[in-house]
């Protein structure tokens, strides 16, 4: 929608500028026009050919600079928005004197010509000084931000965002997330997942109710712990869902979705966004059982198939443990024999270690006779 409003507006300013601007040519050149009024419609036409064609230039120019900014840390913008800012000003001080002359009407368009070139020329050339040079103004501004410096020299990458779906703050782990430290950047927070939290804890069903109460208790805690690091995105997308407006808003901001939905995690994959499924986290966090390995496992419930035991290692995941189904109860020594990897988790499969036997009298070992001796019956 803004890229159509861009070009709509470039197309009328250059039909207007053509249009007008046959009142700007020397009046020798109009008293020799037959056809006044034909002229400013080709005028008009021209013009807003060369609109449309810089109001093309202009929307690829925006979305990249939008691109640049999303990624951009704020001490390195801050630094090259001065830098403009200077140049700028140092175009419009040059240019002052140079208003102010008189000049025939033969060459009064000199003046617009030399104003856009001298902002043009002296605009870049100061974006470009801040940022070779922003490190040096960055430390004037704040002398202990090294952080600010490697982002600015590319030896480190700026933080991305995180954005919460609802799943990830129900779930509750994401406070254990931040406090450790592994998540940085900014947390935000649409607002489409506060109006469905807020649904479930004005929800009739008991379930959902508790767990929108519980999200909205976390999200104030949150906001209490970590202030303005929590931020509350008001904008209000369209789409059918709260996915739809949540996706929406990762591809604007450039930043990270975090969830715990598998199915949502799989379209933001598609739509090549940034995303990070707290299920896979937590697989991918889980302690390796190779086949071989020894457990004391705590046998719980009985399994699908006969014989077969369950228990559960200290991460939550299953254990399926044959021949074990009637020692319900009991901590028995098992080795694993196997590992299966699903989507929604990883499921070991082990047996029971065979107990040493050996015969005993007395609880000493019976003497056995060496190999190859014989007792002679006399």
């Amino acid at each position: 929608m803004l890229d159509t409003l861009i070009l709509v507006l470039f197309l009328i300013s250059g039909a207007a500028t053509g249009w007008l601007g046959v009142d700007l040519l020397p009046e020798p050149l109009l008293l020799q026009v037959t056809n006044l009024e034909g002229l400013r419609w080709v005028m008009g036409g021209f013009g807003a050919f060369f609109g449309l064609i810089a109001g093309i230039f202009f929307g690829q120019l925006r979305r990249r600079l939008m691109a640049q900014v999303r990624s951009m840390p704020t001490d390195l913008l801050v630094s090259r928005a001065v830098g403009l800012i200077l140049g700028l000003l140092v175009a419009n001080l040059l240019l002052a004197p140079i208003l102010l002359l008189p000049l025939p009407w033969e060459v009064v368009l000199v003046k617009p010509l030399a104003a856009v070139l001298s902002n043009v020329f002296f605009g870049v050339s100061g974006y470009n000084l801040a940022e070779v040079h922003g490190r040096t103004l960055m430390r004037l501004f704040n002398p202990s931000s090294t952080e600010a410096m490697l982002v600015a020299d590319g030896v480190l990458q700026p933080a991305t965002a995180k954005i919460l779906d609802t799943s990830v703050i129900i779930d509750g782990r994401i406070r254990g997330l931040l406090d450790s430290g592994l998540l940085e950047g900014q947390v935000i927070v649409a607002q489409a997942v506060i109006d469905e939290l807020q649904a479930l804890a004005d929800s009739g069903n008991a379930e959902k109710r508790g767990k929108g109460r519980r999200g909205l208790k976390l999200l104030t805690e949150l906001r209490t712990d970590y202030g303005r690091r929590l931020v509350v995105n008001s904008t209000r997308y369209e789409g059918a869902g709260a996915d739809d407006k949540l996706l929406a808003l990762t591809a604007d901001t450039g930043g990270t979705l975090l969830t715990a939905d598998y199915n949502l995690a799989q379209v933001a994959q598609v739509k090549q966004l940034r995303v990070l499924n707290l299920s896979e986290l937590v697989i991918a966090l889980r302690p390796e059982v190779q086949p071989g390995d020894g457990l004391q496992l705590k046998i719980v419930r009985e399994g699908k198939e006969a014989a077969q035991g369950v228990g559960y290692l200290e991460d939550g995941t299953m254990v399926v443990v044959e021949d074990a189904s009637g020692r319900i109860g009991e901590r028995l020594p098992v080795v694993v024999t196997g590992a299966l990897q699903t989507p929604s988790g990883r499921m070991v499969f082990a047996r029971c270690e065979p107990q040493p036997t050996g015969g005993k009298t007395g609880g000493k070992p019976t003497p056995t006779a060496p190999r190859g001796s014989q007792t002679n019956p006399r």
